[in-house]
């Protein structure tokens, strides 16, 4: 558990600059057109997260997520604008799976703009939603906002669960500290008991072999 606390420690001791560049830049390769099996936004933004322990700190990285996140769609959207239904066949969209393409443009025919909130929260699909809708045609003015209503809970959501993450390491470990002497000490009187009845019962054996 020190480990873990120690690379926290480590990862909040970097310039807070840094880590939100990194973030943003992955956040946004993530959210653009099947990036995200090449750029691990998610994840990042999770591990990032971690080194957030005040409220500026939450709204900085707050902000930068949520714009990374609507400029990825918006690129997504333009992408299935410019090369529409073409991009099943691409080679990226294959190496992702057709299937999540079809389920996306499914989603899409059911609950139109809503799909685009709606699919922030869903795996792998996420990733291929904006360049479907630009490709079936879904207006922009009802994509934009959908896309930064998902980005700004999206966001939200997953910085509050990295944050929650890193506090709760370092209470873990403070934690285990005080109690691995607890559990230390139990241990060695176990061990006492153990040895002791051990000891009495080879007596009584010795006794009753004398006996007999």
């Amino acid at each position: 558990m020190a480990l873990l606390t120690d690379a926290l420690a480590g990862l909040a001791n970097l310039p807070q600059p840094a880590v939100l560049a990194v973030t943003g830049a992955l956040t946004l390769a993530e959210c653009t057109l099947g990036v995200g099996f090449l750029a691990p936004g998610e994840s990042a933004l999770l591990l990032a997260s971690t080194t957030v322990t005040t409220v500026p700190r939450f709204l900085a990285m707050w902000l930068v997520v949520t714009l990374c996140a609507v400029a990825g769609d918006s690129i997504g959207y333009y992408l299935g604008r410019r090369f529409g239904d073409r991009l099943r066949d691409s080679k990226i969209v294959r190496k992702v799976g057709q299937q999540h393409w079809d389920k996306a443009g499914e989603l899409l025919r059911r609950r139109g703009a809503w799909a685009v909130f709606v699919a922030r929260f869903m795996p792998v699909v996420r990733t291929l939603v904006p360049a479907s809708a630009g490709a079936s045609k879904l207006e922009y003015r009802r994509f934009l906002p959908a896309s930064i209503a998902g980005a700004v809970c999206w966001s939200a959501l997953h910085i509050g669960i990295g944050s929650a993450a890193g506090a709760s390491a370092k209470y873990i470990e403070s934690v285990f500290n005080g109690a691995m002497w607890v559990v230390l000490g139990v241990g060695v009187l176990v061990g006492v008991v153990v040895v002791l009845r051990k000891r009495k019962q080879a007596a009584q054996s010795r006794e009753l072999e004398e006996v007999a």
